[in-house]
Protein backbone atom coordinates (compact mmCIF):
# COMPACT_ATOMS: atom_id res chain seq x y z
CA UNK A 1 0.00 0.00 0.00
CA UNK A 2 1.32 3.38 -0.73
CA UNK A 3 1.72 5.88 1.55
CA UNK A 4 0.57 8.67 -1.31
CA UNK A 5 -2.73 9.55 -2.69
CA UNK A 6 -3.72 7.19 -5.82
CA UNK A 7 -3.58 10.46 -8.31
CA UNK A 8 0.22 10.58 -7.91
CA UNK A 9 1.08 7.27 -8.63
CA UNK A 10 2.83 6.51 -11.98
CA UNK A 11 0.09 4.88 -13.45
CA UNK A 12 -2.08 7.75 -12.51
CA UNK A 13 -0.11 10.29 -14.30
CA UNK A 14 0.04 8.41 -17.77
CA UNK A 15 -1.51 9.79 -20.22
CA UNK A 16 -1.90 13.40 -18.52
CA UNK A 17 0.09 16.19 -19.39
CA UNK A 18 2.53 16.88 -16.77
CA UNK A 19 1.24 19.44 -14.17
CA UNK A 20 4.48 21.24 -14.76
CA UNK A 21 3.73 21.58 -18.39
CA UNK A 22 0.45 23.21 -17.62
CA UNK A 23 1.51 25.49 -15.20
CA UNK A 24 4.42 28.15 -15.38
CA UNK A 25 7.49 27.90 -13.45
CA UNK A 26 7.45 30.62 -10.47
CA UNK A 27 10.50 32.12 -11.79
CA UNK A 28 8.76 33.39 -14.54
CA UNK A 29 6.55 35.70 -12.47
CA UNK A 30 9.88 37.21 -11.21
CA UNK A 31 10.15 38.77 -14.39
CA UNK A 32 7.99 41.39 -16.95
CA UNK A 33 7.25 39.61 -20.05
CA UNK A 34 9.63 42.33 -22.34
CA UNK A 35 12.40 40.62 -19.98
CA UNK A 36 11.42 37.29 -20.31
CA UNK A 37 11.62 37.75 -24.19
CA UNK A 38 15.25 38.92 -24.12
CA UNK A 39 16.10 36.16 -21.63
CA UNK A 40 14.73 33.71 -24.21
CA UNK A 41 16.29 35.68 -27.35
CA UNK A 42 19.62 35.27 -25.54
CA UNK A 43 19.22 31.81 -25.01
CA UNK A 44 18.02 30.93 -28.41
CA UNK A 45 21.89 32.77 -29.27
CA UNK A 46 23.36 30.11 -26.62
CA UNK A 47 21.24 27.42 -28.05
CA UNK A 48 23.02 26.39 -30.97
CA UNK A 49 21.85 23.38 -32.39
CA UNK A 50 17.92 24.72 -31.64
CA UNK A 51 16.78 21.42 -29.86
CA UNK A 52 15.84 23.75 -26.96
CA UNK A 53 18.52 22.29 -24.87
CA UNK A 54 22.22 24.29 -23.86
CA UNK A 55 24.66 21.62 -23.51
CA UNK A 56 28.47 21.57 -23.85
CA UNK A 57 28.43 21.64 -27.71
CA UNK A 58 26.29 24.78 -27.20
CA UNK A 59 28.58 26.25 -25.30
CA UNK A 60 32.15 25.79 -27.02
CA UNK A 61 30.09 26.81 -30.33
CA UNK A 62 29.13 30.28 -29.14
CA UNK A 63 32.86 30.69 -27.75
CA UNK A 64 34.23 29.64 -30.76
CA UNK A 65 31.96 32.51 -32.81
CA UNK A 66 33.37 35.14 -29.82
CA UNK A 67 36.83 33.79 -30.75
CA UNK A 68 37.81 32.62 -27.50
CA UNK A 69 38.99 29.42 -27.29
CA UNK A 70 37.52 27.86 -23.95
CA UNK A 71 40.01 26.45 -21.84
CA UNK A 72 39.23 22.77 -20.21
CA UNK A 73 39.05 24.19 -16.28
CA UNK A 74 36.15 26.84 -17.99
CA UNK A 75 34.18 24.91 -19.29
CA UNK A 76 34.05 22.43 -16.12
CA UNK A 77 33.09 25.60 -14.58
CA UNK A 78 30.97 26.85 -16.97
CA UNK A 79 29.30 23.18 -16.84
CA UNK A 80 29.48 22.98 -13.30
CA UNK A 81 26.36 26.01 -12.95
CA UNK A 82 23.44 24.99 -12.24
CA UNK A 83 20.11 26.28 -10.92
CA UNK A 84 19.42 25.68 -7.36
CA UNK A 85 22.72 24.38 -6.56
CA UNK A 86 26.51 25.25 -7.02
CA UNK A 87 27.38 21.32 -6.74
CA UNK A 88 25.25 20.09 -9.33
CA UNK A 89 26.51 19.61 -12.76
CA UNK A 90 25.02 21.81 -15.96
CA UNK A 91 23.35 18.65 -17.25
CA UNK A 92 19.84 17.73 -15.92
CA UNK A 93 19.76 14.39 -14.56
CA UNK A 94 18.79 13.06 -18.31
CA UNK A 95 22.23 14.35 -19.32
CA UNK A 96 20.86 16.53 -22.30
CA UNK A 97 21.44 20.25 -20.46
CA UNK A 98 19.58 23.09 -19.27
CA UNK A 99 16.33 24.30 -20.74
CA UNK A 100 15.08 27.55 -21.03
CA UNK A 101 12.92 27.56 -17.60
CA UNK A 102 16.54 26.53 -15.76
CA UNK A 103 18.30 29.25 -17.62
CA UNK A 104 15.73 31.91 -16.21
CA UNK A 105 16.12 30.36 -13.05
CA UNK A 106 20.09 30.66 -13.56
CA UNK A 107 19.69 34.29 -14.82
CA UNK A 108 17.21 35.18 -11.51
CA UNK A 109 20.03 33.83 -9.29
CA UNK A 110 22.63 35.54 -10.48
CA UNK A 111 20.45 38.96 -10.64
CA UNK A 112 19.19 38.77 -7.19
CA UNK A 113 22.53 38.22 -5.90
CA UNK A 114 23.45 41.66 -7.01
CA UNK A 115 23.63 44.36 -4.49
CA UNK A 116 22.10 47.32 -6.98
CA UNK A 117 23.27 50.43 -4.27
CA UNK A 118 26.35 49.23 -3.47
CA UNK A 119 27.36 48.23 -7.20
CA UNK A 120 25.62 51.62 -8.63
CA UNK A 121 27.97 53.72 -6.17
CA UNK A 122 31.04 51.73 -6.62
CA UNK A 123 30.46 52.17 -10.72
CA UNK A 124 30.27 55.61 -9.99
CA UNK A 125 32.87 55.84 -7.88
CA UNK A 126 35.63 54.97 -10.12
CA UNK A 127 34.50 58.31 -11.87
CA UNK A 128 34.30 60.14 -8.73
CA UNK A 129 38.17 60.57 -7.99
CA UNK A 130 37.48 63.49 -5.31
CA UNK A 131 34.73 61.14 -3.45
CA UNK A 132 32.11 64.21 -3.63
CA UNK A 133 28.94 62.01 -4.57
CA UNK A 134 29.00 63.83 -7.96
CA UNK A 135 30.36 63.18 -11.63
CA UNK A 136 30.90 65.55 -14.18
CA UNK A 137 28.73 64.72 -16.62
CA UNK A 138 31.09 65.59 -20.04
CA UNK A 139 33.11 62.87 -18.40
CA UNK A 140 30.25 60.28 -18.02
CA UNK A 141 29.34 60.93 -21.63
CA UNK A 142 32.53 60.16 -23.33
CA UNK A 143 32.75 57.06 -20.70
CA UNK A 144 29.16 55.56 -21.96
CA UNK A 145 29.67 56.55 -25.41
CA UNK A 146 33.53 54.45 -25.85
CA UNK A 147 33.19 51.89 -23.39
CA UNK A 148 31.60 48.55 -23.43
CA UNK A 149 27.98 48.67 -23.97
CA UNK A 150 27.63 51.72 -25.01
CA UNK A 151 24.85 54.33 -25.36
CA UNK A 152 23.59 56.81 -27.95
CA UNK A 153 22.95 60.56 -27.32
CA UNK A 154 19.82 60.38 -26.49
CA UNK A 155 20.02 58.02 -24.34
CA UNK A 156 23.15 59.86 -22.93
CA UNK A 157 20.80 63.04 -22.32
CA UNK A 158 17.69 60.83 -20.96
CA UNK A 159 19.79 59.83 -18.25
CA UNK A 160 22.11 62.57 -17.46
CA UNK A 161 19.68 65.34 -17.71
CA UNK A 162 17.37 66.19 -15.26
CA UNK A 163 16.79 66.50 -11.46
CA UNK A 164 19.97 64.89 -10.67
CA UNK A 165 22.16 67.09 -12.78
CA UNK A 166 22.93 70.35 -11.69
CA UNK A 167 23.78 74.01 -13.64
CA UNK A 168 27.54 73.07 -13.27
CA UNK A 169 26.83 70.06 -15.21
CA UNK A 170 27.80 67.39 -12.30
CA UNK A 171 25.51 63.92 -12.22
CA UNK A 172 24.89 63.07 -8.42
CA UNK A 173 24.82 59.71 -8.55
CA UNK A 174 24.66 59.07 -4.70
CA UNK A 175 20.97 60.49 -5.24
CA UNK A 176 20.22 59.04 -8.38
CA UNK A 177 21.39 55.63 -7.22
CA UNK A 178 18.99 56.07 -3.73
CA UNK A 179 15.98 56.93 -5.78
CA UNK A 180 16.49 53.89 -8.51
CA UNK A 181 16.75 51.81 -4.96
CA UNK A 182 13.50 52.98 -3.66
CA UNK A 183 11.70 52.62 -7.16
CA UNK A 184 12.91 49.49 -7.42
CA UNK A 185 11.79 48.89 -4.10
CA UNK A 186 8.41 49.78 -4.14
CA UNK A 187 7.70 47.38 -7.62
CA UNK A 188 8.77 44.33 -5.95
Amino acid sequence: MSKYPDYLSPTATQGRKSRARREPSGVFSLFQAPQIQQFKEAFQLIDHDKDGWVNESDLKEIFTSLGISPSKRMMDDLLSARPGSHNKSLFSEDGRGINFTMFLTMMSERLFEFDTEAELVEAFESFDEDDTGVVKVEEMKKWLSEIGDRMDVHEMDRFLKGPFTDRQGNFNYQEWVKVVRVNGAETS
